[in-house]
Order: structure tokens, then C-alpha cells, then sequence
């Protein structure tokens, strides 16, 4: 029997992966999409007047197998791929695509959603209605027969476009793996580094590739940052120029048929940010002091290493001036950044303290793979779901972090959160992290507290389903705890003797803080600036060289900054062609703006206690999309968020 078409057995409705295979994929697919369409098509023969009850309660418990089968599938696609699931995502892409246009365009149901009463609904049920209009209306549901077949041809088109992006980067990432034959050119990596490795330095989806800080071969470091800025560009058979092409030209002429200039304006209208014209205001105060910056601390460098810094120089030689000038060695941090006391003793102790939140493993339930960890979540009120660890990298999951769930709260379907966290960490015997890999950690565990703290009535609003400039604020914020004291002390200990990350190097390490942020500034903001160039063309500007729009972009913008490149090139852009991020690259610094502000609240209260927990819980987490994020922020804090603090944590002021 095909598992995805009855609710699993497990606790919470976790997967039963034991009894999940490929051949299974495509039948549930196509069951799960015939499902929803027949309980769309039963929602709009309803010969009675429309209701809320009858209408929008039943389009929100419709399509069980399908949120069932996508959950699995795209976790998979992401976290486990094989050549079977990367052939079922190229074929199931544009049906999805399809389907869901089939449901938002649907007139008989876009009328009876418009028909729906609104008097008497509480707060959040009043908001979904609007939301579903909305949706529809800018999905196209006012467009006429013409365009909105036009429409559904770009979206299945883009789909697959998408489909396609990540999966030539995925290989081509793993193909453009450099090799080294002779181990002595590995000479300054950490020994557990090199035995890791295997020979191997695998390529991470940054541009900034992080062994790039030790290596003492500089032509090696050459090799590895060139395998990384060319990834998608070299003409082989993983080049994506052809896809960004093609996505930009296709979301331009989507955009048109919206009535928008461009895709960024299309984007950003359900934003937090209000409009592109905001955006760009905000971008403005923070390019020129951070490129000035970057600028003085690739001459400072230049200085320390007696030659002009190149893009593979800026890491080795700023850990070595950092390491002079504040005595803080990255790599002498790590025996005492071993990654178990880290989740433990840091990640979980903070989430307890706050929230009151326990963690205990469990091992009666299947995996997908070996590495996968599964763990109850409960508070003093009982049992609140469940967290789902995947740590390591490997050659089947793509690289980064992020958050995704099999199963989302909903107090109307009755279900309870099931929450994972993908990271891409080397495995090591133990396990010792980077201070850059520990932020990671906390920072991708900010979205699960987001999603297991989700208390909402509709699952349209479960957790982080909140607008993409906001969606990255609490994780943002998670990130604080990793330097608080009291969780510092905890966590940060020798993997060998135990004994704690001694007070004058946890000191030299908030003194070193702000040390390079010109340059990680800069970085961040010329992929933003890309991204948002990529998106503000309109249908009647084609580009034919994505390398020569990127440089003209990137000059243009005022952040061609030689020692500090983009973040991600175009050709590796996965957050904005493979992903959900198109046009809203801008998001982390958005909701940095809040994250810094909402720091000096904690400050302000006394930092790492219960109360103040339970009122960001409260206010913020719990929430999820069923409220206005903006006047949650307000409700919270009191005002509006201020740039100053951003500003003062980055060092952009003047």
C-alpha cells in the first residue's frame, strides 16, 4: 500500500520512511492532486451561499495527501537526492505548478471566496479571507482567459526552470570538487580537517569557501576560489547561464501580466518593506560606508601580506590579522566547539531558559538517512512536537542550511509540529565546529523555534509562513545566545580536559566582532544589489551575457569591490533561482534591522530569562502569519525598529 495516501501511524503524524519508496512518489503525487482537485470542485458545487465554514475552513483541510507526499518528496530533493528523485522532480514540478494554478484561478471558487461573508469572523479568520483574495488576485484570478493560459505556460515553465537550476548546481558543485594529490599542500588546515577531507575540499555554496582562512598554498587557494566563482559558467553540461536567462525573461513578462514593471515590484508588494523604492532607501544608507570600509580593510591587508590582495588572499590573511591584533586564533576555538555540547549545552540549554522547552532523543522512528536525528519537544503544558536534526554534508544534499517541516501546526486539522533542520557540517571524530558554523546552528534553529512555537488556528499560517522579509528575524535573533554569557560558559568547553573557552579569549572574541564587517557588509549587499538588478528588468530588457550584466550590475551599484565578490554569483544563485528568494535576497538585512533592534530589547529586560522568552513567544513566534507582522513587531517592542543599532553592530556608522 502506498504510505503517502493514508495518515501515518507515528507520533504527531511523522512519516512512516520505513515504508516510503521512489516508485511511491509519482502515484501519490498524482492521487494527492486529484484529491484536492475533486475537494475544490465538491467546495464550489456547494448549492448553499458561501460561508466561511463551508468555503474557506474546507480549502484549508484540503489536499491532506498532497501537503503529505510534498513534505517527504521535497525534503528528499534537498537533503537525500538520488538520480530517481532528481527525474521525479523534473516531471512533478510543472504538474504542481499546474495544479496550483488550477485552484487559485479557478472562477467558481474565486467567486465563492469573494462572496464570503466577513461579518463576525474573529482577527485571524478575517485575515485569511483577505489573504486568499489576495492571493488569488495577484496569482491572476482577474486576468482574462488569454492571459491567464499564458500565465500557467510561464509557471509550469518556471517550475522546471527551478527544478533544473538545482539540480546542475548540485552537480556541478560536486564535479568542481578540488582534489589535492599531495597532502603536504593542505598545510595549514586543522588536522581533523584533513583527515576529513579525505584529499577532497568540497565546495560549499557561498562563494567564500571557508578553508580558504588556512590554507598556506596560495596557489591552491587560487584553485579552490576559482572551482567556486565558476560554478555554472564554464559551459559544460552543469551550466546554468542558459536557466537564469530564461527565468529572468519569464518572471519579467509574468510581472507584466500582473500589471507590475518587474518581478522585484510584484515581489515585494506582499512584503513588510512596503515598496522597491523602500528598499533601495535602505540599501543607500548602508553601501557607501560599508564599500569605504571594505576598501580600507583590503589595503590594511594588503599591507600585513606585502602584495596586493587578491579575492583568495582577503581569508587567510584577515584571520592572521585578526589573530594578531586581538590574539583570537579561529582555529584554536575549535576543540572547544565540539558540535554535541554545542546543540546540547548551547542550542537547547538557551531555548530551555527561554521557553522552557526539553529535548530528549528518540530512536523508534525510521530516517531517511544514517545522520538523521529525531528528538521530542515538550514544555511544563506537555508535549509540543517534534525536532528532526540532519547535520552532516554529504554528496546528496545541497549545500547551505534551512529549515523545512514534515508536519505543521494547526489547531483546525489538529496537528502538532514536526520540524527539521538541515546543516552542512564536515563530520570529524569528534565533531569540532567553526565560531561561523556554531552561529549557523543557533541561526537555523531560530526558524524551528518559529515553526514549534507556531499556536495558530489555520495551517495557511502555520510557523515561519510569514512574509519573506520577515520570515528570517527570529532565527536572526536566536543567533544572540551563542555569545551570551551564560550560554557561552556551557557550551564552549575543550572536547578533551573540559575545561570552559578561557575568559580573555571570549573577551578578545567580542572585541574581534566587527572586525572585517566592511567586507562581509559588502559581500551580503552586492548579492542583494544583483538580485534586485536581475529582477527590475521588464519584459522589453533581454540580456543575453549573464556575466557581463552581473559586472555592469555590481559597478553600477557601487559594490565591484575586487577583494570582496557577491555572497553567490548569479550562476550559483540558488536562494534566487533555485529557491524562494527571488527579488527578496534584501530579507536578511530587513529583518537584521529588526533582529538588532529586538537585541537591545532583550538588553534593556535583563537578556536570557522566562519572561522575556515567554513574551517574544508570545508576541512574535507564536504567531506566525495569522497577524500583521508589522504590528506584531510594534506590540512587541513598543515602536517601529531603528536602523542605529544595525548600523552600530556592523560598523557603519560613520
Amino acid at each position: 500500500m502506498n504510505p503517502f495516501l493514508v495518515p501515518s501511524p507515528l507520533p504527531f503524524g511523522y512519516p512512516d520512511l520505513d515504508a516510503v519508496r521512489e516508485e511511491h512518489f509519482l502515484p501519490a503525487f498524482t492521487a494527492g492532486m486529484a484529491e484536492q482537485r475533486a475537494e475544490v470542485d465538491a467546495i464550489t458545487a456547494d448549492p448553499a451561499p458561501p460561508t466561511f465554514a463551508n468555503t474557506v475552513e474546507a480549502l484549508e483541510r484540503s489536499g491532506a495527501t498532497l501537503r503529505r507526499v510534498s513534505a517527504v518528496f521535497f525534503t528528499l530533493v534537498g537533503s537525500h537526492s538520488t538520480p530517481g528523485i532528481r527525474a521525479i522532480d523534473a516531471e512533478v514540478a510543472p504538474l504542481l505548478a499546474a495544479h496550483a494554478d488550477a485552484l487559485t484561478l479557478d472562477p467558481a471558487l474565486f467567486a465563492r471566496l469573494e462572496a464570503v461573508p466577513a461579518d463576525g469572523l474573529d482577527g485571524e479568520s478575517r485575515r485569511l479571507l483577505e489573504r486568499l483574495r489576495r492571493d488569488a488576485e495577484r496569482a491572476g484570478a482577474r486576468l482574462g482567459d488569454a492571459e491567464q493560459r499564458r500565465l500557467r505556460e510561464i509557471n509550469a515553465e518556471l517550475s522546471a526552470l527551478s527544478t533544473e537550476f538545482g539540480s546542475r548546481l548540485l552537480a556541478g558543485a560536486n564535479a568542481a570538487a578540488v582534489r589535492v594529490e599531495d597532502p603536504a599542500r593542505l598545510d595549514g588546515l586543522p588536522d581533523d580537517a584533513v583527515t576529513a577531507s579525505g584529499g577532497r575540499l568540497a565546495l560549499v555554496l557561498p562563494t567564500a569557501q571557508p578553508a580558504l582562512a588556512s590554507l598556506t598554498d596560495r596557489e591552491l587557494r587560487r584553485e579552490l576560489h576559482t572551482a567556486s566563482t565558476t560554478r555554472g559558467a564554464l559551459g559544460d553540461e552543469h551550466d546554468t547561464r542558459d536557466i537564469v536567462l530564461r527565468t529572468v525573461a519569464l518572471r519579467a513578462e509574468r510581472a507584466a501580466l500582473l500589471g507590475h514593471p518587474h518581478h522585484a515590484s510584484w515581489v515585494v508588494e506582499e512584503g513588510t518593506a512596503g515598496s522597491v523604492e523602500a528598499i533601495d532607501a535602505m540599501l543607500a544608507k548602508l553601501v557607501p560606508v560599508a564599500v569605504a570600509n571594505a576598501r580600507a580593510e583590503a589595503a590594511e591587508l594588503a599591507e600585513h601580506a606585502g602584495h596586493p590582495i587578491e579575492p583568495w588572499d582577503r581569508a587567510f590573511h584577515a584571520e592572521r590579522l585578526r589573530k594578531q591584533r586581538y590574539a583570537v586564533d579561529a582555529a584554536a576555538l575549535r576543540p572547544y566547539l565540539e558540535l554535541e555540547r554545542v546543540l546540547h549545552d548551547g542550542v537547547f540549554f538557551a531555548a530551555h531558559r527561554l521557553y522552557g522547552l526539553t529535548f530528549t532523543e528518540r530512536h523508534d522512528l525510521p530516517l531517511y538517512h544514517p545522520d538523521v536525528r529525531v528528538f521530542d519537544v515538550a514544555d511544563e503544558d506537555g508535549p509540543v512536537g517534534l525536532f528532526v536534526a540532519d547535520l552532516y554534508a554529504r554528496e546528496s544534499k545541497r549545500g547551505g542550511a534551512w529549515m523545512n517541516s514534515f508536519v505543521t501546526q494547526s489547531r483546525l486539522l489538529g496537528t502538532r509540529p514536526v520540524v527539521l533542520n538541515t546543516l552542512n557540517i564536515t563530520r570529524g571524530e569528534p565533531t569540532l565546529l567553526t565560531i561561523d558554523e556554531v552561529r549557523t546552528l543557533f541561526h537555523e534553529f531560530g526558524h524551528a523555534l518559529h515553526g514549534l512555537l507556531s499556536d495558530v488556528e489555520y495551517p495557511t499560517f502555520s510557523g515561519t509562513a510569514v512574509p519573506r522579509d520577515f520570515v528570517e528575524y527570529p532565527s536572526q535573533v536566536n543567533e544572540m545566545w551563542l555569545e551570551d554569557p551564560e550560554v557561552l560558559t556551557r557550551y564552549a568547553r575543550h572536547h578533551v580536559t573540559g575545561e570552559p573557552l578561557p575568559v580573555e579569549m571570549v573577551e578578545r572574541l567580542r572585541e574581534a566582532r566587527r572586525f572585517g564587517e566592511g567586507t562581509a557588509t559588502t559581500e551580503y549587499l552586492a548579492a542583494t544589489l544583483l538580485d534586485l538588478a536581475w529582477h527590475r528588468l521588464g519584459p522589453d530588457s533581454p540580456v543575453d551575457d549573464v556575466l557581463a550584466f552581473e559586472a555592469d550590475a555590481l559597478r553600477e551599484a557601487g559594490v565591484d569591490v575586487p577583494s570582496a565578490p557577491p555572497r553567490y554569483r548569479s550562476t550559483y544563485f540558488n536562494h534566487v533561482f533555485g529557491g524562494g528568494y527571488s527579488a527578496g535576497y534584501y530579507s536578511y538585512i530587513r529583518s537584521e534591522v529588526l533582529d538588532a533592534d529586538t537585541v537591545e530589547w532583550f538588553a534593556e529586560n535583563g537578556g536570557l530569562t522566562r519572561p522575556n522568552g515567554d513574551t517574544f513567544r508570545r508576541e512574535l513566534l507564536s504567531r506566525g502569519g495569522s497577524v500583521d507582522p508589522m504590528e506584531a513587531y510594534r506590540a512587541f517592542r513598543g515602536r517601529d525598529p531603528e536602523l542605529a543599532p544595525l548600523l552600530v553592530r556592523r560598523g557603519l556608522t560613520e
